[in-house]
């Protein structure tokens, strides 16, 4: 998704780039590959990430921080987001700030995974609700990434807008533990279900949660599985 979204971006001005939720510094070379010559920043909220982002060397400089508050300190050409957006509230007033400190021509762009309504993040609900309705009430949920035509009427105004939808057919691995998609959600969708629940009741969930994910996800012969994932993008040049 990173490539697909480093691929749309046109013609910057002069100034910095900004990887906003640059994590360990993932898409770090690939920024640095495309804008060899450019001033790179990443700017995150965790430590421990950007201790992992300094040791790929590709940033000129990190900044930690909650970006929901943040404002840059240099005129920036691009602000590149790969993937951090869907965590933050009122994302869309934020990138219509963030879009605000843009020279004209600048270009902010942004990936976000839109797989909330799918029986990999479903079924992370409907477990959790079923099994400690204590814990977990849903009746007031909404999906924090909106269908790509809320995007369309809230951003067309800030600049040229460039929007997308991806399915990806990624084929999952064979896991020794759990059923592959669990694998996959458990280091970022199930964490928040995660941190509420004792070690008594997580296995109780896994269980449940890895039962319904083989009706949703047959494991193929090999153990692996097909698993259809949504990502939204858009490029908007101010």
């Amino acid at each position: 998704p990173a490539i697909d979204l480093l691929t749309r971006i046109p013609d910057l001005p002069k100034g910095p780039i900004y990887d906003l939720g640059c994590g360990s510094g993932m898409v770090g070379g690939l920024l640095r590959h495309r804008f060899e010559r450019r001033h790179l920043i990443g700017v995150d909220s965790s430590v421990s990430m950007l201790e992992e982002a300094e040791q790929t060397e590709d940033y000129d400089g990190l900044v930690h921080t909650d970006l929901a508050h943040w404002i840059p300190d240099q005129t920036p050409a691009l602000f590149f987001s790969n993937a951090v957006f869907h965590w933050l509230p009122n994302h869309v007033e934020l990138i219509g700030s963030l879009v605000g400190h843009l020279p004209v021509g600048g270009v902010l762009a942004v990936q976000m995974p839109r797989q909330q309504l799918a029986p990999s993040h479903t079924l992370l609900r409907e477990v959790a609700a079923a099994l400690f309705p204590d814990l977990f009430n849903f009746s007031k949920w909404a999906p924090s990434v909106a269908e790509p035509t809320h995007y369309v009427h809230a951003l067309q105004n800030l600049g040229t807008l460039d929007l997308w939808e991806t399915e990806y057919m990624q084929t999952l691995g064979a896991s020794d533990s759990h059923h592959p998609v669990c694998q996959f959600t458990s280091s970022t969708a199930m964490r928040p279900f995660a941190d509420k629940l004792n070690a008594d009741q997580l296995y109780q969930f896994l269980e449940r949660y890895n039962a319904l994910l083989h009706a949703e996800y047959p494991v193929q012969p090999d153990g692996s599985v097909v698993f259809p994932f949504r990502r939204m993008f858009f490029v908007i040049q101010k």
